[in-house]
């Protein structure tokens, strides 16, 4: 990273309001971020994101407030100048007709150009350094206008880096790039803020590449910016549920996942499950509308964290201890209650092992035993 920048600001958003023919549409954001930081906007569609970055990027004009860039306010900065420090990615993409992919990667060193656009051996090599970085080098040659809009999208952002900016504006940049493409980008992108001192700015949908990608989160809803920080500190519950308008324990912290809501009933089968093996048999019931029970586990245990989400009832113990004659008892309970059981463990540990003995009782009961939810739900 080159310290000459990190002593100060690379963007400082003072007071701002934006939106529409001077209405605002969010108030009065503030905002400082330092070379080499990922900002990332998450908020409900409609919220303003795009319109904030919009007017950041100085395609729309402040209704009040400022934007400075290194110490410089954005309105005195020379266009020239200001495609040198700022490059910008938004979700509409360029007309274009009989232009390679390469070809709209080129632009992206038009402001270190000639008015010809002529690119240097220097410029050449940005270009491909870009593309190879997004993995598009292989298509430089491929109409644009014909590729898929997932490749139209690392193009796109190849264009943006070979631009060699000190700011980065990216609304939704992981849009149209499958899981691979999304986990790599966002990769890319935090190499390359912290490799050359880039302040990187983007909207994101997904709360868990939010989580992963950004040093810092602004979350914006209903005219204003209702949290911000670190996204330990700002992805909880409470905040994420109040964001998006979702009931409570839809989100889960831990996995930085949300869920579907667990089916409602009484459970009509017991889940014996334990570090992480339940997950699969846990959704698949969720989604078969089977309410179920799950147990005996031990409350910060994967599962144990995921059951409170998704089950209708949960026998737990305290962390680290063996099963009690208490929670057995209880998991006994609610297995008469339930016409079967589901074990997803295969080998059980010790601090876990009477769980066994609840594949036992189930037996003595009557009640069949299955391995999986998928063999429980083709008997029933």
């Amino acid at each position: 990273m080159n310290d000459a920048r990190v002593g100060t600001y690379a963007l400082v958003i003072e007071h701002l309001s934006v939106g529409h023919s001077k209405r605002p549409l969010v108030r009065d954001i503030d905002l400082s971020v330092r070379p080499g930081e990922v900002v990332a906007l998450i908020g409900p569609n409609g919220s303003g994101k795009t319109t904030i970055l919009k007017t950041v990027a100085g395609l729309l004009a402040p209704i009040d407030g400022s934007v400075r860039i290194f110490d410089q306010a954005m309105q005195d900065m020379p266009l020239q100048q200001r495609a040198r420090v700022l490059a910008t990615l938004f979700t509409d993409r360029p007309k274009t007709e009989l232009l390679r992919a390469k070809d709209i990667v080129d632009t992206g060193r038009y402001p270190y150009t000639g008015h010809l656009g002529i690119l240097s051996e220097e410029d050449e090599h940005a270009v491909r350094v870009a593309m190879e970085a997004t993995g598009t080098w292989d298509v430089r040659n491929r109409d644009f206008a014909h590729m898929s809009d997932g490749q139209k999208q690392r193009t796109l952002i190849a264009r943006a880096l070979c631009q060699e900016p000190r700011v980065l504006l990216m609304d939704e940049p992981t849009s149209y790039l499958d899981i691979r493409a999304q986990l790599d980008m966002l990769a890319t992108l935090r190499a390359y803020a912290q490799n050359h001192a880039c302040a990187i700015m983007l909207s994101l949908h997904q709360i868990d590449l939010a989580l992963k990608a950004a040093d810092r989160l602004m979350c914006v809803k209903d005219g204003s910016v209702v949290a911000q920080g670190s996204p330990g500190a700002v992805m909880n519950a409470d905040t994420v549920c109040a964001l998006y308008g979702l009931e409570p324990q839809t989100y889960e912290p831990h996995f930085a996942s949300v869920e579907l809501p667990a089916p409602d009933g009484e459970p009509k089968v017991f889940v014996v499950a334990g570090g992480g093996t339940g997950a699969t048999c846990f959704r698949a019931l969720q989604r078969a509308c089977v309410p179920f029970a799950a147990g005996v586990l031990h409350k910060h245990d994967a599962d144990g964290i995921l059951a409170a989400q998704l089950s209708a009832h949960v026998i737990y113990e305290n962390d680290f201890e063996a099963l009690s004659e208490q929670s057995l008892e209880a998991a006994r309970a609610s297995i008469d209650r339930c016409e079967a059981l589901v074990c997803t463990v295969e080998r059980f540990a010790s601090t876990n092992a009477r769980n066994e003995e609840l594949l036992a009782y189930a037996r003595s009961q009557g009640k069949p035993v299955y391995r999986s939810a998928r063999d429980y739900l083709e008997k029933r």
